[in-house]
C-alpha cells in the first residue's frame, strides 16, 4: 500500500490491527519516499566500470514498511530501503513486549494504544517492564532481528541464496531511546489540577546548572571534535491541540517530557534523539546501559520537580494562617502574613534555619531587628520567645 507525505504509518497499522483478526507474522506492507544512501558506479574514460561512489545530496527512494505481529514483542516495524545497501531501521514498542510477557505471566490489564489504563497488579507489571534493562535483552533484540529481517523483509530484494552466496549481513546499533514512566491518576480532574500545578512551580527553578545535574553532564570540560554548535537547552510548555499540554526540557540531542495521556495517564519520559551524540555506546550490547541512563536522568528529572512542589503550600492552608488555634491547653494566635512584622519574623526564621546547631529567641530578636531596623524596645527576647510557639 503506498502512503502520501504526512500520513502516519503506525497508525494506519495499528488501526488494522483493531479491526481484523492478524496471526503471528507479516501482515502489512507500506511504500513511501524518504531520502536513503544509493551507490552510483563510475565509468573510466575507456568506457569499463570505475569504483562506486554515494550520490550527494542523498535522492528519495522507495521504503518499504514491514509490519510485523511477534508473539513476543507484539506490533514492530522494519523499515527498509529499496535500493543497496539495503539500509534498515527496527522500531518497536516496549509497552508492546510488556503487555505480550503480561499476558503469558497471566497479569490483568486493559491497555489503549500504547499506554495501560487499568493493571491489577502494579508490582509485578513493573518486575515485567524491569526487564527490558537486564544484560539480556541486547540478545532478545539480536534474535527478535535476525528472526524476520532476512526471511521476511530482505527476501523480496535478494532471495536466501543470493543472501547466501553473498555473505550479505547486518550490524545493529542503537539510533533513538525512550524511557517513559507512567502515573494512573484515579481522578481526570486532579491529574490535570496536579500537572498545571507542576508546570507554574518547575518552569522558572529549571535553570541552565539544574538541567544539567539532571541529564548527568555536570562534569570537568573537554574538547570534543564532534561538538561544533553550543549545546542546545530550554524550558518550553506547548499546546499542540486544545486539550493537551506538553511541558519539554531540552538539552543537546535529549528531551524530556510530561503530557497526558488518556483521561487518568499522566506520562513522564526521557528521549534520546541520537545516541551518536554522547559517549555512550551506540551498538546493540549498549542498550542496556543506554536504558539505565536514561532511567537516572528521569529519577533526577522528578527528585527535582519533587522538591521545588514541596516548597509550595495550597491556597487552603494559606487562608487559615491568619485563624487562632489550639496547641495543646494554649489557645495562640495565627500568623498574618499581611503585617509588616509577621513577614520580617518570617524572613528570620527562615535565614536562621540553615544553623547547624539552631538558633535561640535571643538570636531571633536580634535578627528581625537588624532587618526592620526595630529598636530593642519594641521587639526583644520575651516577644520573640512566643512567635515560635504560633502555627506553622
Amino acid at each position: 500500500m503506498y502512503t502520501s507525505r504526512g500520513e502516519r504509518k503506525h497508525d494506519i497499522a495499528s488501526e488494522h490491527l483493531s479491526t481484523h483478526e492478524v496471526k503471528p507474522g507479516l501482515f502489512m506492507i507500506l511504500v513511501s519516499k524518504a531520502p536513503a544512501l544509493v551507490w552510483e558506479a563510475q565509468m573510466t574514460g575507456t568506457g569499463k566500470l570505475g569504483q562506486l561512489v554515494p550520490k550527494q545530496p542523498w535522492p528519495y527512494v522507495n521504503h518499504y514498511s514491514f509490519h510485523i505481529l511477534d508473539p513476543d514483542w507484539g506490533h514492530l516495524t522494519i523499515k527498509m530501503s529499496g535500493h543497496p545497501p539495503f539500509g534498515a531501521q527496527a522500531m518497536l514498542n516496549g509497552h508492546e513486549y510488556v503487555a505480550c510477557q503480561a499476558q503469558k505471566a497471566g497479569i490483568a490489564f486493559t491497555k489503549q494504544d500504547n499506554y495501560f489504563t487499568t493493571v491489577t497488579n502494579a508490582t509485578d507489571l513493573a518486575k515485567v517492564a524491569d526487564t527490558l534493562s537486564q544484560k539480556q535483552t541486547a540478545g532478545r533484540l539480536l534474535q527478535l532481528c535476525e528472526r524476520w529481517i532476512y526471511t521476511t523483509c530482505l527476501c523480496f530484494a535478494l532471495d536466501l541464496e543470493e543472501q547466501k552466496r553473498s555473505v550479505f549481513h547486518y550490524q545493529y546499533s542503537v539510533s533513538q531511546v525512550e524511557y517513559s514512566r507512567n502515573l494512573l491518576f484515579q481522578s481526570g480532574r486532579q491529574m490535570d489540577q496536579i500537572f498545571q500545578a507542576l508546570i507554574d512551580r518547575t518552569r522558572a527553578p529549571l535553570d541552565l546548572d539544574r538541567v544539567k545535574t539532571i541529564f548527568g553532564d555536570k562534569k570537568r570540560p573537554h574538547y570534543d571534535k564532534r561538538k561544533k554548535n553550543p549545546t542546545r537547552w530550554g524550558v518550553v510548555v506547548e499546546t499542540p491541540t486544545y486539550d493537551l499540554t506538553v511541558f519539554k526540557v531540552h538539552y543537546g540531542k535529549m528531551t524530556l517530557k510530561i503530557y497526558t495521556k488518556g483521561e487518568r495517564v499522566l506520562r513522564i519520559e526521557v528521549i534520546v534523539h541520537n545516541t551518536k551524540a554522547y559517549r555512550w555506546g551506540r551498538s546493540l550490547p549498549c542498550f542496556p546501559e543506554i536504558v539505565d541512563r536514561l532511567k537516572g536522568i528521569l529519577e533526577r528529572f522528578l527528585n527535582a520537580v519533587g522538591c521545588v512542589a514541596a516548597g509550595f503550600a495550597s491556597a487552603a492552608p494559606l487562608e487559615n494562617l491568619p485563624q487562632p488555634v489550639q496547641v495543646g491547653q494554649t489557645r495562640v494566635g495565627g500568623i498574618d502574613l499581611n503585617q509588616p512584622r509577621m513577614r520580617w519574623v518570617a524572613a528570620a526564621v527562615l535565614a536562621l534555619s540553615t544553623s547547624p546547631v539552631g538558633f535561640t529567641a535571643s538570636d531571633l530578636a536580634q535578627k528581625v531587628r537588624a532587618m526592620s531596623g526595630q529598636p530593642e524596645a519594641e521587639y526583644g527576647v520575651r516577644r520573640a520567645a512566643c512567635t515560635p510557639r504560633q502555627p506553622s
